[in-house]
């Protein structure tokens, strides 16, 4: 057995290696940056491209329609102060392009751009920037370039003569797959193709490394997997099988220091035999680039009506397992085949001892398991399952490993009976309730409005009802043992369970509860909101009537649009500065994120006053956007025809990051006016993010 998990283990190494051995990096194009300063107080900012034989780079000048123009972006400081454009040099090639049907401008082994500056500061400081645009090969294969600009001045009363100062060489980042489509550092598939309709964000290279709580995100969800192992083992499946394990190992012909390696090696297995298999499919999938992992089967897999339903009804069917309808088992001769490689004894035999455990516990782990695994993929991130499964696995080896360690506690431990039944129903209740996420991401993704806030709310209340009535003996179940009277850590839960309905009951009628704001449908949905009758509604001024607001709307009753275009050509009437947030129908962050920052009375007042407010929903797949906005996108290899695929292939291109929420404030131009935000429940950093945006924007435009 050892030798072929090492074959397993050898060879899933060897498709990593063989992966990234033969990935080809096509580096068309080598930059190199330079400075004349020939004067105290004016210098010229030099980007030279090296260009290999059989490629070409598209210059700046040539009508919108066509392929990539090259862009240069510089970073505002009161340091200097932009002369007019970037020259080229030399003179362009020109040739019509029978493809996009414009005359464009090409240059051929190199090219140097230059930028003439006015140095206002006394002090010695870096010009930096970033550089955009195209290179395309004779043969058709094009690749996107971005480069980092980074110049050296002498403060302008600094006597110098002309000199030259060399920059280090940038060299484009560019990946190309095996399709030849160009993709971004993160491996996501960025387009390469924009009709002039694609909305091009200009990105400032000072706001790189936005903020995230993707690593909090995941200890806090391994935290919760971690609690679900332990809960899995207070079942009727699991919890008998403690002492019986525990003595076994305690009552062995060996050593006492040798029985508890191997108490130590069983609790090792249980958590190879749950995480290595999915650790394996998501590993060796990503690797060989199965679409199963792809950005788009996330996307799919969170927002797509198919597979949420599918969810939906998973649960629906554990929750009915474990309410005593039917049992959930493996084959019998399963569990006997391994049983019996466990009466072999050694190294083997303690391996499968935990194998047989992980197969006569599935009936109660198996749902559990399943609801951790379907609950971690829904955020598109696919490490999720594999801490998932990490924190479940220790939570159930942990306790067989200390009490073989320490088994005086075992005289510690309550004995079996019907109190492990009522667990397995209680946690019936809850898988229940958990399932009816996953039909609500598909009603909001959908719009098919069966589900709204006050009709989720309460079959919320129905169940955590019928839950408190089950603990205080009022519903029974097949399994359950007679309830003479209750004991104290029963009527805790009793309390806890009617205290959690009393706190639903207000949000009938629109209150917040803000502590469940994730996992409930957006206030906006609800029907029947008297807390909006009372206080309003916190509107704000825009140019005209939003595209698509019979089917998209924004928290707090704030105006805005959903549509890039709209939002931009407002920014200009306007002239405010445009607050973005790319965020989706089933985007539980993002439902945290409006019910406790964006409702600050200070953030909504900012929201108002100070910005046009742009919400691009990233998983809306009733919404079809009209066949002039169309735009072909080597991201998926397919036309965009629904808007949430365009709002998601807008931030994939310009911010390569497609999770949400995800804000960013931008100017009539699209250029990036402060550092995006991530999931942040700081409404403070909120606030200044805001003031931040609003203060750039305002020294732009006097």
């Amino acid at each position: 057995m050892k030798s072929k998990i090492s074959v397993l283990i050898i060879s899933f190494l060897l498709i990593i290696s063989a992966k990234y051995s033969f990935s080809q990096i096509v580096e068309p194009v080598k930059w190199t940056f330079s400075v004349i300063q020939n004067t105290a107080d004016e210098a010229e900012l030099k980007a030279t491209a090296k260009i290999d034989e059989g490629w070409h780079v598209y210059g700046q000048f040539f009508p919108d329609g066509g392929p990539i123009r090259m862009d240069f972006k510089f970073t505002l400081s009161a340091d200097y102060k932009i002369i007019g454009k970037v020259k080229e040099s030399p003179v362009p090639h020109k040739e019509m392009d029978d493809i996009f049907g414009i005359e464009v401008q090409y240059f051929e082994k190199n090219v140097v751009f230059t930028q003439k500056i006015k140095i206002l500061s006394e002090k010695d400081f870096t010009v930096t920037g970033e550089l955009n645009g195209q290179a395309c090969e004779n043969s058709g294969r094009c690749v996107p370039l971005s480069s980092e600009l980074s110049f050296k001045l002498k403060g302008k009363k600094k006597n110098d003569t002309e000199q030259l100062i060399e920059s280090k060489t940038v060299k484009d980042s560019v990946v190309i797959s095996k399709t030849d489509s160009a993709q971004s550092d993160s491996g996501k598939i960025i387009t390469t193709q924009r009709s002039k309709t694609t909305p091009i964000i200009a990105k400032n290279n000072a706001w790189t490394g936005e903020e995230n709580s993707e690593g909090s995100s995941l200890f806090w969800f391994f935290l919760v997997a971690l609690g679900f192992g332990l809960t899995a083992l207070i079942t009727p499946c699991v919890f008998p099988m403690i002492p019986m394990t525990v003595s076994f190992f305690m009552h062995s012909a060996e050593s006492r220091k040798k029985s508890r390696m191997n108490a130590l090696l069983y609790g090792i297995s249980i958590v190879v035999i749950y995480t290595l298999p999915i650790a394996l499919i998501i590993g060796i999938s990503n690797v060989i680039g199965n679409d199963s992992v792809s950005g788009d089967f996330a996307n799919f897999l969170s927002t797509h009506w198919l597979p949420n339903v599918f969810f939906f009804v998973i649960f629906v069917i554990f929750a009915a397992s474990f309410f005593g309808m039917f049992e959930i088992v493996l084959p019998n001769w399963l569990v006997s085949k391994s049983d019996k490689q466990a009466d072999k004894g050694g190294l083997i035999g303690v391996f499968f001892m935990a194998f047989t455990l992980v197969l006569v516990s599935f009936s109660c782990t198996g749902p559990i398991v399943g609801g951790i695994l379907v609950q971690s993929t829904q955020g598109g991130d696919f490490v999720k399952p594999i801490i998932g499964m990490l924190g479940f696995s220790i939570g159930v080896a942990l306790p067989f490993t200390l009490f073989a360690f320490f088994p005086e506690m075992l005289k510690k431990l309550p004995k079996s009976g019907g109190w492990l039944n009522a667990v397995k129903v209680v946690l019936g209740f809850l898988e229940l309730a958990l399932g009816l996420k996953f039909l609500s991401i598909a009603d909001q993704t959908y719009h098919w409005g069966i589900l709204d806030r006050d009709i989720y709310i309460a079959v919320w209340i129905a169940i955590f009802m019928l839950m408190g009535l089950y603990l205080v003996g009022k519903l029974k179940f097949a399994h359950d043992s007679e309830l003479p009277f209750l004991k104290v850590p029963r009527l805790i839960f009793v309390i806890i369970t009617f205290t959690f309905v009393i706190y639903l009951i207000p949000g009938m009628f629109g209150a917040p509860l803000k502590a469940l704001s994730g996992y409930l449908p957006p206030q906006a949905s609800h029907d029947f909101d008297l807390m909006k009758m009372i206080h309003g509604e916190s509107s704000s001024d825009i140019c005209d009537v939003p595209k698509y607001n019979d089917e998209l709307h924004l928290p707090h009753g704030l105006t805005g649009y959903f549509d890039y275009y709209q939002a931009l050509e407002c920014s200009k009437e306007q002239k405010k500065p445009i607050f973005t947030d790319f965020t989706g129908h089933g985007c539980v962050n993002c439902r945290e994120m409006e019910a406790n920052v964006w409702a600050d009375p200070r953030v909504l007042k900012i929201l108002k006053e100070n910005y046009i407010v742009l919400a691009l929903y990233v998983d809306d797949k009733k919404i079809q956007v009209p066949k002039n906005e169309w735009f072909t996108s080597t991201y998926d290899k397919q036309v965009k025809k629904s808007l949430g695929k365009q709002n998601a292939d807008i931030q994939i291109v310009n911010f390569n990051k497609n999770s949400q929420p995800y804000y960013v404030l931008l100017d009539a131009q699209g250029d990036v006016l402060a550092q995006p935000r991530a999931y942040d429940l700081d409404a403070d950093a909120f606030v200044k993010f805001l003031e931040e945006g609003s203060r750039k924007y305002k020294e732009l435009n006097k």
